[in-house]
């Protein structure tokens, strides 16, 4: 389907043009979303989209499925409760390294413990971009920020093996440059049975780019390109050549464990004949 399908078919035309800066990697984000849901021929009826506060989520503002625009950190006891209501849904939840490290943390790990049918698509900036340039539990070490004009000194999450400790059963990463299997990485964490994280790497120019004297949106987005490690090949890299660098694609998978809403389904099943 044509860019200008899909925008016909997934986004409230109403609600456009959108508000990101130029050169933002959320559009491309958010882009990769719809086609992986259209790839997927999910009926629109049979999506929620679910995010919180900051740049990343105003992405459920735009797109045309059932939407909650929460509170800031809380996108996913929200989404838990839609998913709860009503298991059919395919529940995604747009978030950002501020909105689901930061207020949010707490919600994240639980959710992943919990192993709930969630998609988390994390839009990953390294930076509150929306108010004001400081700094996220996910900006690198030694970046500078608003909150940190000597740079922090406070070592960055590796969200990937924070949500897998916590029982994630599908875990990701992603680039804005690396588009096309950021949809399929997407595709794979809706289809995946159980708690998917996927993390998209995004570039934000305007904030920690210019902070960071990293050039502009070109740049930065090539920089992605230079800096992401295919997964088949980071295991064959050298301590000192993995150095500076990240790997992308599935991270984490494991189908074993059940579902939060077949459990709590089952649960209910067993109160029902003890109480006759």
């Amino acid at each position: 389907m044509s860019s200008e399908a899909l925008i016909e078919k997934y986004f409230r035309p109403g609600r456009l043009p959108h508000i990101w800066c130029p050169g933002c990697g959320n559009g491309i984000v958010t882009g990769c979303m719809v086609r992986a849901i259209d790839q997927l021929g999910l009926n629109k009826d049979d999506v929620a989209v679910v995010s919180g506060i900051g740049c990343s989520s105003r992405a459920s503002g735009y797109l045309d499925f059932n939407t909650v625009h929460s509170a800031h950190g809380r996108a996913l006891p929200v989404a838990t409760g839609v998913k709860l209501g009503n298991p059919k849904l395919n529940v995604l939840v747009v978030t950002g390294d501020g909105d689901c490290t930061a207020i949010g943390g707490n919600h994240l790990i639980h959710a992943a413990r919990r192993n709930i049918d969630l998609t988390v698509v994390l839009f990953n900036n390294s930076i509150y971009g929306m108010t004001g340039g400081q700094y996220s539990p996910m900006t690198p070490t030694g970046s500078k920020a608003t909150t940190a004009p000597y740079a922090t000194i406070e070592h960055d999450f590796n969200i990937v093996e924070l949500v897998k400790a916590a029982g994630a059963t599908f875990v990701a990463r992603g680039t804005t440059f690396h588009a096309q299997q950021l949809v399929d990485l997407i595709k794979k964490g809706i289809e995946h049975k159980g708690f998917s994280l996927i993390e998209c790497v995004s570039a934000c120019p305007t904030s920690f780019g210019r902070q960071n004297k990293m050039g502009n949106a070109d740049d930065m987005i090539l920089w992605q390109r230079d800096h992401a490690v295919m997964a088949a090949a980071w295991d064959k890299l050298t301590e000192e050549q993995k150095a500076g660098k990240f790997p992308i694609g599935v991270l984490y998978e494991d189908n074993s464990r059940i579902e939060y809403t077949e459990a709590y389904d089952a649960l209910i099943k067993r109160a029902q004949e003890a109480a006759k």
